[in-house]
């Protein structure tokens, strides 16, 4: 589990068929086989490392090649880190699983931020509602019809990829899992089958 809060931006130092490795240096202060550490909101499994030369590697699958942006990700390309949450820690962003639901393309660029997502996705964004973007936890301005839009502050900016991403690229979304198990809860009250949207058909 995380936050949302990136710690670190690191770079893509080498993608060889499953195995990505990522240069570094604050994510492996406390690394272990088999830690999870998050890039760009994808939860990923530490399989090797060396905190003296900075850097570690993780296996990808090809499913999560195809279904998240690490598949476009070049040597040299800056990614987000974020190591999950501890107890003791503040929540400074929101939960975030690092299990990335879609993949988004940026329509405008920071600072006024717009992302298109695909159809399924549009009801679980909400106004002053939390999304995750290539990992980086951020509140809906604005729930459009064809994705969403966020206000990048200039820290976020210079902190993150965010700063550097413009129109067409490729982002990692997360929604809110709050919003999926709410949704969960109230399939029998629902009507309609779930992830179809309600009507006024048959409304007094």
């Amino acid at each position: 589990m995380f936050t949302g809060i990136v710690e670190e931006l690191g770079r893509v130092e080498s993608r060889t068929g499953p195995k990505l490795v990522i240069g570094c240096s604050g994510v492996l202060d406390d690394v272990e086989l088999g830690a999870s550490i998050a890039v760009n909101g994808c939860c990923l499994t530490v399989v090797e490392w060396d905190a003296d030369d900075g850097w570690f590697a993780a296996d990808v699958t090809q499913e999560s090649y195809d279904r998240t942006q690490l598949g476009d990700l070049e040597p040299g390309d800056p990614v987000n880190l974020e190591r999950p949450v501890r107890l003791q820690d503040r929540l400074g962003g929101h939960l975030v699983q690092g299990h990335v639901d879609a993949v988004g393309e940026i329509l405008a660029p920071a600072p006024d931020l717009k992302v298109r997502v695909p159809d399924g996705l549009h009801r679980y964004l909400v106004e002053k509602g939390s999304v995750t973007v290539d990992g980086i936890s951020l509140t809906v301005v604005d729930p459009a019809p064809d994705g969403f839009t966020v206000a990048i502050i200039p820290h976020t900016a210079e902190v993150t990829t965010l700063g550097t991403k413009g129109p067409g690229d490729r982002v990692n979304v997360e929604v809110d899992v709050m919003a999926k198990y709410a949704e969960r809860l109230l399939e029998g009250h629902l009507p309609g089958p779930v992830g179809t949207a309600p009507t006024d058909e048959g409304s007094p």
